[in-house]
């Protein structure tokens, strides 16, 4: 084996060992995020709502089978316009999706969503 094939084979294991490590980094971006504040509309075909934070800023957020509950009914039933809320939630592309959703109840907070 010449100093050439050497040199391009850890060159070549080098690559290989810094895409790894880059790929753990990526799944390492799965940081959860919440947010507190009012429902200002639930669409239950699209399966997301709009929360309007304390701060006046509005997130638009997909819930899944997977999201759990509390304070609420499975799925959403339970939420409606105005309804006070926490949200736990991962974002994806610029997708945010609901881990968890915490609900304080209905009409909470009604100078907040308008």
């Amino acid at each position: 084996m010449t100093i050439r094939s050497k040199a391009a084979l850890a060159l070549a294991g080098l690559l290989v060992f810094a895409l790894a490590g880059f790929s753990q980094f990526a799944v390492a971006q799965d940081v959860a995020h919440f947010v507190s504040g009012v429902v200002k509309h639930v669409d239950k075909d699209t399966k997301t709502m709009v929360v309007k934070a304390t701060d006046g800023t509005e997130h638009t957020i997909k819930y899944t089978d997977k999201t759990t509950w509390k304070g609420t009914k499975d799925a959403g039933e339970g939420i409606a316009d105005g309804s006070k809320v926490t949200v736990k939630y991962t974002e994806k592309g610029g997708e945010k999706t609901a881990e968890a959703v915490k609900t304080a109840g209905k009409d909470v907070g009604k100078a907040v969503s308008q």
